[in-house]
């Protein structure tokens, strides 16, 4: 006998609506970002409950974790975030849909919750003002609506509608014998079944919910990137010249090899590493900057008045105490501001002070040693960068610079606040984060030429790179291969202490095979680099940079 078993098909039913509630919940969040957005546009683009929730989890995320995610994403650190509380906002949507098919009510709670998340963010960040959580109000409240509505629909909820009468069916009647059975009924026309009218009204629903979401969070997007444009502003800003211009760099600053990068850095390849998901748009007509605390006369100056002041140039290598050992986190530029340490002289230290915190317009405080800044190095208030306006991206309309130092005791970005204060009295944000409080920049060199695990020609092999010790200056480098004797390398001009020097050597008669290449400098003072490999955390990385090279 013929076998005719057959396997029974599973129902597709439960997964359509599993699908269907699903989708609910992600229409509710697109809901919710748009309405967000959209409220963002009138309030400021960093208010974005997207952009909120991401700054407070920079600020809450422990030091060793934001170390790996620099090391491991570099400058695409904050699109990486973003795409991660996005991800996460879908899966919350979706276990949030399910939710809602059974207790719409507490689904649209789940939603009031996110909004609650974004308001609390939104306020906890330095400077939050109650205006600033109306984005995060807007998103809760219509997420959480939409969210209810669309549960509702029939097709999503996962209980039977009380509202439903149960189908019956007409009496049977048996006809007396001898008698013609009565014609059945008409009926009129049932339409299309109930399954499909339910599944279009969702997709029609669920359809026009996200398309709303889009256009509110792009549309709001746009007009919040309209309304918060400085791109004109900045354009139209003349930087008057400085008082006494620095002579032209030195020539021979730069070995003439190929692969090695240019002496002075171009602005748009300047190192950018902060914790802004948005960078902060500061309109100069609006600018004011404080210097107070400790003070005799506290100042309060607007752009106007820093550029009526005398400027000052300054040629100078900044580096970020997050770069790797051979790491890119280093440029050298010319910076133009007004004197710093002038301007305190004006305001008036008092005794006691041993610390100056910087605070950004988006909160960020950095404090540099107040010795430091008044022994006689040439630190700024910066206004320009290699002869144009700050970028919006290196703090227009205002940034500090203090040689010697990393970043994150010395640059602080978008500056509105200098407080005179002391090491005791307050601490700055990454010292909080138990970064070391000084910040004094360590003894670093790199090979850029070869490039790593490049292939050679046996022979000649021109090596070259880069060498820094802000403030002190670079004396000597050394090169050695295979672990065999160091061999000192030709020294191009030395432009200062403040900056970066390179560095070029022959690698005479360097046989087939792979080969370690490794680099060493040592300041002006005499010191050594150290070979001890170190960490960026917590004073910034230390060890000797080589790369591997094969000669064919």
């Amino acid at each position: 006998m013929a076998d005719v078993s057959r396997k029974t098909p599973t129902p597709r039913g439960p997964l359509r609506g599993r699908i269907a509630r699903a989708v609910t919940g992600l229409a509710g969040a697109a809901v919710a970002v748009g309405a967000g957005e959209l409220a963002a546009a009138f309030t400021g683009p960093d208010t974005a409950p997207v952009y909120a929730v991401g700054s407070a989890a920079i600020d809450l995320t422990p030091t060793p974790l934001k170390e790996c995610a620099v090391r491991t994403f570099g400058t695409n650190d904050k699109p990486v975030l973003l795409a991660g509380i996005y991800l996460t906002m879908a899966l919350l949507a979706v276990l949030t849909g399910l939710l809602a098919s059974r207790r719409p009510v507490l689904g649209a709670a789940v939603f009031a919750l996110f909004g609650a998340v974004g308001v609390w963010a939104a306020l906890s960040r330095p400077g939050g003002e109650p205006v600033g959580a109306a984005p995060a109000v807007a998103a809760g409240i219509v997420g959480a609506g939409a969210v209810f509505v669309l549960a509702r629909l029939p097709g999503t909820a996962t209980r039977p509608s009380a509202l439903a009468p149960p189908a019956t069916s007409p009496p049977a009647t048996t006809p007396w014998a001898g008698e013609a059975p009565e014609p059945a009924p008409a009926r009129p026309d049932p339409g299309p079944p109930t399954g499909v009218t339910s599944r279009r009204t969702v997709l029609a629903a669920t359809g026009g919910a996200v398309a709303f979401g889009a256009a509110a969070g792009f549309g709001g997007r746009a007009v919040s990137d309209r309304r918060y444009d400085i791109g004109a502003v900045r354009a139209a800003v003349r930087i008057p010249p400085a008082a006494d211009p620095l002579p032209p760099l030195p020539a021979g600053l730069h070995p003439a090899v190929p692969g090695l990068p240019p002496f002075v850095t171009p602005n748009a390849d300047f190192y950018r590493v902060d914790t802004a998901l948005t960078l902060p748009r500061i309109d100069p007509r609006h600018w004011s900057l404080r210097i107070r605390g400790m003070v005799d006369h506290p100042l309060l100056l607007t752009f106007d008045d820093l550029l009526r002041l005398p400027l000052e140039e300054l040629d100078h290598t900044l580096s970020c105490v997050s770069n790797e050992v051979g790491g890119p986190y280093v440029g050298t530029t010319r910076w133009l501001g007004a004197s710093l340490p002038a301007l305190l002289r004006r305001a008036g230290v008092r005794p006691g002070a041993d610390q100056l915190v910087g605070r950004s317009q988006d909160g960020m405080t950095i404090g540099t040693p107040m010795e430091s800044v008044l022994d006689g190095r040439p630190a700024l208030l910066a206004v320009a960068m290699n002869g144009e306006a700050l970028p919006v991206a290196h703090g227009f309309p205002c940034r500090t610079v203090v040689p010697g130092f990393y970043g994150y005791t010395s640059a602080t970005k978008w500056l509105v606040d200098l407080d005179v204060t002391t090491f005791a009295a307050y601490d700055p944000y990454w010292v909080r984060r138990s970064w070391d409080r000084r910040g004094e920049v360590r003894t670093a060199s790199r090979i850029e030429v070869p490039a790593p695990f490049a292939r050679v020609p046996a022979g000649d092999v021109t090596l070259a790179g880069t060498a820094w010790a802000t403030h002190r200056g670079i004396a000597a480098v050394e090169v050695r291969v295979d672990g065999g004797p160091w061999q000192t390398t030709r020294l191009a001009a030395d432009g200062g202490p403040d900056l970066w020097r390179q560095w070029a050597h022959t690698w005479s008669g360097a046989r087939p095979g792979t080969h370690r290449v490794e680099v060493r400098a040592t300041d002006a003072s005499g010191a050594v680099q150290s070979e001890q490999r170190a960490a960026p955390f917590p004073a910034g990385a230390t060890g000797w940079h080589s790369t591997v090279v094969t000669v064919t």
